[in-house]
C-alpha cells in the first residue's frame, strides 16, 4: 500500500486480554502498511509517570484527561494513534469519538474479546497484580456495543478462535486501508448527519451529563425532575439544530435555567 492516512484505533477489551500485545504487532503493520508513525496511548505509562509507586482511583479523572489530550495531540500531529485502554464504557469511546469527529478523520473500534477464564489464566501466568476481582469486577461493567450504531466493533478478534494474530492484523490493515478509500469523499456537516444518528449524540451526551451531575448529593433530591427536564430536552431538538458542541453547550444551559427557575 502507498497510504499515508492518519486514523484512531480504539481498542477494546479486558486487563490481560492481550491487548498490548495486540497494538504492538498491529502498530508495526500500520507503520509498514500506511508509512506514517503510529503512537501507542497506554493509560498505564501515563498513570506511571504522574503518580509513580502509587494507585488511588480518585486520580483516575486526570489520569482519563491526560489521556484524552494525548490521543488528541498525536492525532493532531497527523499520526495514527492506538489508543491501548480497556475502554469498557461506550462513554470512553464515545469520548474517543467525539476527538476523531472533532478533526474529520476515521475511528476504528477493535474489540479483543478474549473470555474472562482465559484473561484470568493469563493474568496469574504474568504474575501482575491486577486481583481476579477487578478483572470481574470490569468484565460485568463492560458495556456491549449493541445500543449505539457508532459503537459498532469494526473487527473483533478472539485468540480462541483465530489463533494466527499476525494474518488477522494483516487483514485488518487492508481492509483499513479499502475503508478509507471508501470514504474519502467529504463527509456532511453534522447537522446534516442521519435523525437516527443524531439522536444517539443526544441520548449519550445528555445522559452522561446528567450521570455527572447526579454524583453531586444536593442534586439527588431533583433525581426526578432533572431526568424529565432531559427527556423534554430531546423531544424539543430538531434535527436541522444538532451537532456534539451544539448538544453539549445547549443541553447544560437548559438545565442551568430548569434547575435555577
Amino acid at each position: 500500500m502507498n497510504n499515508k492516512s492518519n486514523f484512531l484505533i480504539i481498542l477494546v477489551g479486558l486487563p490481560a486480554s492481550g491487548k498490548t500485545t495486540f497494538a504492538f504487532k498491529l502498530k508495526e503493520k500500520l507503520e509498514s502498511d500506511f508509512h506514517n508513525k503510529v503512537k501507542i496511548i497506554d493509560p498505564d505509562i501515563i498513570r506511571d509517570k504522574t503518580f509513580p509507586n502509587s494507585f488511588d482511583f480518585k486520580n483516575e479523572p486526570k489520569i482519563r484527561e491526560k489521556n484524552i489530550q494525548s490521543v488528541r495531540k498525536h492525532l493532531i500531529k497527523e499520526q495514527i494513534v492506538i489508543s491501548d485502554d480497556l475502554n469498557y464504557y461506550s462513554s470512553m469511546r464515545h469520548d474517543l469519538k467525539l476527538i476523531a469527529d472533532s478533526l474529520n478523520i476515521k475511528f476504528y473500534i477493535i474489540h479483543i474479546s478474549t473470555p474472562l477464564k482465559l484473561c484470568i489464566k493469563r493474568n496469574k501466568e504474568r504474575g501482575k497484580s491486577i486481583p481476579n476481582k477487578v478483572i470481574k469486577n470490569i468484565y460485568n461493567k463492560f458495556d456491549n456495543f449493541d445500543k449505539y450504531k457508532w459503537d459498532t466493533p469494526f473487527e473483533t478478534f478472539d485468540i480462541t478462535q483465530t489463533m494466527d494474530e499476525i494474518q488477522f492484523i494483516k487483514i485488518l490493515s487492508r481492509k483499513i486501508a479499502l475503508n478509507l478509500q471508501e470514504k474519502k469523499e467529504i463527509k456532511e456537516p453534522l447537522r446534516y448527519k442521519p435523525s437516527a444518528s443524531i439522536r444517539e449524540e443526544l441520548d449519550l451526551i445528555t445522559r452522561k451529563i446528567v450521570g455527572e451531575l447526579l454524583k453531586n448529593p444536593k442534586y439527588h433530591v431533583s433525581k426526578k425532575a432533572i431526568l424529565e427536564y432531559r427527556k423534554a430536552f430531546i423531544k424539543s431538538r430538531s434535527d436541522e439544530e444538532l451537532d456534539s458542541k451544539k448538544i453539549l453547550v445547549d443541553f447544560k444551559l437548559f438545565l442551568d435555567k430548569k434547575l435555577k427557575g
